[in-house]
Formats: structure tokens, C-alpha cells, sequence
């Protein structure tokens, strides 16, 4: 046997635990008291199993054991029903590492549906998290939730419902999101203050706002960015903002596409934007008073590459929309920037193929007095420094 196939496997059986068992969990009467019991006694590398069926549950779960599996028998057989829960906190709250989290749904939270806060390593594969009532600003802020987080990926999920954000990862690095469905939410997908994150091969539709990436001031986790937005539908997001007064998402106007506030070295290209009614694309500095001397409110370093765009900007639900739209032929433009953050802001890619729309960009509000520059630019000038995206061990969790 080779020297490097020993070394690798001697690797295995010295982290792998040596009584790794699978704790089954069937739906049905006393529910809630079994399934947190199976939470409770699992020890790392441990299954808990959950059998087809409705669990109907009246509290919320909880799992901070390391390397974990909590598997269902797929987002539509296995449900994890919280619409008679008293309390008003998540679903399911992960608070440790290595933990996979795959084919079950999770259905009318009262708080967010699935939390994993300082979880590192983390796997979401085809969840389910949706509040059937439709978009009401009494559902759940946030879907699929991870926070504080070195290493997340969040794969063939479908979210629908949420009063924040569909899929949010915050305040976290190397961050795979992919294949996923987002409709009906205020955001569909939402990376905040987080670096390293590749959002990919997305479905996001119905949303008030389909792709957001946002830094925030007086967070603990500054300084967001290394952001690549490719190969993702953004169709028609044109559901009415229904986010609680005084959430951030608040301010996000109905109809957004994808919209980068006040980040650093984000690069969107190859995907597929239709019919977003305010903005296919909007680049933006933050727009509210704050104290953070540690906070760059202006987007930096902002690439827009070849994008198939269609349609879009016909009924913006911005200040002065109607005189907006007459003012540029009936549609704003398929990519919008306020103007600010100096000349390294924003960068257009040379026009591509036919099915390409690269438009200057139109700077709606512009700070005369700070003219900033959109220049043609190739992308390839603004590589992602390091690699971009999950860990690549994260994938084998999800091949068994």
C-alpha cells in the first residue's frame, strides 16, 4: 500500500469514532420528547434517523453535539411541524460542528427555521423550511440561518416564506450556497458580513429581493466581501416587501434582482435575470446614520460581468419611480448604481454575446460633488484572492 494511502487512512481511524450508531426516530405520539432525547444522547459520528411522516411539535430542538447527521427520508415525506409551537424562538438550533443536516422539512416556526450559530463545517442538503401561509410578516425572519461560521454549505434547499431572509449566512467565511430554490421571501438569499462566499446555480423567484449582499455596521464580524454571484436565475421578484418595520430588509424595494450594499470585491456574471421590476442589478452605499468607525459604508471593487438580462425596470418601487421610468424610455437601466464610493466602485465588462445586455451603468442620485467613474473592465482583473466557496470536504458528506 502506498506510503501517502496509509498515512490517509491511518488519519481516518484515529478521528472516525469506533461505535458509530444510527438512533431512529419514528413520527407520532410523544414526538417531541423522543426526537430531542435522540439530539441529546447522540455522540459524534452518530445518525438520528427520522422516519417518514409528520412530527408534531410544540417546542424547539436543539443539537450541540459534534459531528452529527440528523437525516430525514426526504423534504417532502419527513416534516418537522412546528404551526402549534408555544414558544417564539427557532426550529432547530445547531450550536456545534460538523454537523450535516439532510432530507427533512421544517414547517411554521414561530422564529427561524433551521439556526446553527458558531457551527463550523456545516452541511444543509435538501431542506424544506416553509411558513404555508404564505408571505405574512408574522412568519419566521430567516429559513436556513447558519451565523459565525468557518465553512457552510447550503445545498438543494427550498425555502418559501420567510419575513427576512431565505437563506442567510452571516458573519462567516467559505461559504458555498448552490442549487437551491428561494420564492416567496422578503430576500431570497441574503451573505452578510461574510467573506469567501460563492452563490451558484440558484433558483430565486417571487422574492421582494432575489440575491442581496450586505455589510452592516456593529456587527462582531466586519468587513464583508470575496463574493462570486454566477450561473443563478433571478426571475420576477416582484412580491410586496412584507419584512417587520425596522428590519433592514425593510428598505429593499420590491422588484430587486441583485442588489451589493456597501461590500468589497464582489464579482456577478453568467446568470440570468428576467423581469425584476425595479433593478436587475443595483450597487449601493448604506444608506442610514451610524457609529462604526470600523465600517466602509461604500461598495468597492464591485465587477459586473456578462449576464443574459431580460426585461426588467418597468415599475420600480423607488422614490419618484413613474418620473425615473419616463426619464430613461420607460425602464430604468439593467444596472443601477447610486453614484457613490469613488471610482474603483463599480466596473462594466466589454459587451459579450447577443443574449449579453452589458449596459452602462446609470447613476440614479449621483453625488455631483464625488463623480465616480464606470469604466469597461474584464473581470479576470478582479480574481477572487484564495479560494472562493466551502471546503472541499464538506462534498463527501453529502456523496453517502
Amino acid at each position: 500500500m502506498p506510503i501517502n494511502l496509509i498515512v490517509a487512512v491511518s488519519a481516518l481511524a484515529l478521528t472516525a469514532p469506533l461505535h458509530a450508531k444510527t438512533l431512529a426516530v419514528a413520527a407520532g405520539d410523544g414526538a417531541q420528547a423522543r426526537l430531542q432525547e435522540a439530539l441529546i444522547l447522540a455522540e459524534p459520528g452518530d445518525v438520528v434517523e427520522l422516519g417518514a411522516g409528520r412530527f408534531t411539535l410544540t417546542d424547539g430542538l436543539s443539537l450541540d453535539v459534534n459531528g452529527v447527521t440528523v437525516r430525514g427520508a426526504g423534504m417532502e415525506s419527513t416534516v418537522l411541524d412546528f404551526t402549534g409551537q408555544k414558544g417564539a424562538g427557532e426550529g432547530l438550533l445547531v450550536t456545534s460542528d460538523n454537523v450535516t443536516l439532510r432530507d427533512f422539512a421544517v414547517e411554521n416556526t414561530r422564529g427561524d427555521g433551521i439556526k446553527s450559530k458558531g457551527a463550523d463545517n456545516i452541511v444543509y442538503y435538501r431542506i424544506r423550511v416553509e411558513w404555508t401561509g404564505g408571505p405574512r410578516e408574522t412568519n419566521g425572519a430567516y429559513g436556513i440561518y447558519p451565523v459565525e461560521s468557518t465553512g457552510v454549505l447550503v445545498d438543494g434547499c427550498k425555502v418559501t416564506g420567510a419575513s427576512d431572509a431565505g437563506i442567510y449566512v452571516g458573519q462567516s467565511k467559505d461559504i458555498t450556497v448552490r442549487y437551491n430554490m428561494a420564492e416567496y421571501n422578503v430576500a431570497g438569499i441574503e451573505i452578510e458580513n461574510s467573506r469567501r462566499a460563492l452563490v451558484t446555480g440558484n433558483l430565486v423567484t417571487r422574492n421582494t429581493g432575489g440575491i442581496l449582499v450586505f455589510d452592516l455596521p456593529n456587527l462582531p464580524v466586519m468587513n464583508g466581501g470575496e463574493t462570486v454571484i454566477e450561473h443563478n436565475l433571478v426571475i420576477a421578484n416582484d412580491t410586496p416587501n412584507f419584512a417587520p418595520k425596522g428590519n433592514i430588509v425593510a428598505g429593499v424595494p420590491r422588484g430587486t434582482g441583485v442588489m451589493i450594499m456597501a461590500n468589497d470585491t464582489v464579482l456577478v456574471k453568467d446568470n440570468t435575470l428576467v423581469d425584476n421590476s425595479t433593478g436587475q442589478i443595483m450597487v449601493v452605499a448604506y444608506p442610514n446614520a451610524f457609529d462604526d468607525k470600523r465600517y466602509n459604508p461604500f461598495p468597492r471593487r464591485v465587477v459586473i460581468g456578462q449576464n443574459r438580462i431580460t426585461g426588467g425596470g418597468t415599475d420600480p418601487a423607488l422614490p419618484g419611480g413613474d418620473q425615473l421610468k419616463a426619464a430613461f424610455g420607460g425602464a430604468l437601466p439593467a444596472v443601477l448604481w447610486d453614484g457613490l464610493g469613488g471610482k474603483d466602485a463599480l466596473a462594466l465588462a466589454p459587451r459579450g454575446p447577443v443574449l449579453t445586455l452589458n449596459v452602462p451603468a446609470q447613476g440614479v442620485g449621483m453625488d455631483k460633488a464625488n463623480p465616480a467613474l464606470v469604466t469597461p473592465a474584464d473581470p479576470a482583473e478582479l480574481v477572487m484572492p484564495g479560494p472562493v466557496g466551502a471546503p472541499a470536504a464538506l462534498e463527501a458528506r453529502i456523496a453517502r
